[in-house]
């Protein structure tokens, strides 16, 4: 690989992750993955336009003096000498897609797990935090809710999800506080 093309890599990797947003490694190692594959299928692409502009540069016995017709004629000679190579590499595309598209599904299927386990993680916690609260005692979420009683999913930190505790109990207080209270409308006579 040029160093050009190790840039333009390592940049496509890097929008991979900041677009795909894996956490852990499995995750991470799916990512990588996705943008290997997708690296592939963007340089099948350019192999298969490169062999058709190759096509129209090379000249050949027929002219028929119009450009449209001339550039015709000239994929269609390069349809019939290398249509067993464009044929492999349109097989070989089609595999890569594949792999890429079973590889975001078991991605998006990790994510929502995650997701779903750090939301009952939390979930848990706040009530925790509000059974101690309720009790005058404190709450620490190391010791109250120790970590292996995390779900395996959760790969957010203590900090992340005592975070996130705050703030639905800063929530449930604002609703408490705030929300009016629903009264039944009498209709004027």
């Amino acid at each position: 690989m040029t160093p050009e093309d190790e840039a333009a890599y390592r940049a496509h990797c890097q929008g991979m992750v900041e677009s795909l947003t894996p956490l852990g490694h499995f995750e991470c190692d799916l990512v990588q993955s996705i943008a290997d594959d997708r690296w592939r299928l963007n340089l099948a692409a350019v192999i298969d336009n490169n062999t058709f502009t190759r096509g129209l540069n090379d000249p050949d016995d027929i002219h028929t003096h119009h450009p449209e017709a001339d550039a015709a004629l000239a994929q269609a000679r390069v349809w019939l000498t290398d249509s067993h190579k464009l044929g492999l590499l349109t097989l070989y595309e089609a595999r890569i897609q594949r792999k890429i598209e079973k590889n975001l599904q078991i991605l998006r299927e990790q994510q929502q797990a995650r997701q779903a386990a750090l939301e009952k993680a939390v979930e848990e916690a706040t009530l925790l935090a509000q059974l101690a609260a309720a009790k005058g005692e404190s709450f620490d979420i190391e010791r109250d809710y120790p970590r292996e009683f995390l779900p395996p999913h959760v790969v957010f930190s203590y900090p992340e999800i005592a975070r996130r505790v705050a703030l639905n109990l800063r929530l449930a207080e604002a609703k408490r506080r705030f929300e009016a209270p629903k009264k039944g409308f009498r209709k004027a006579a």
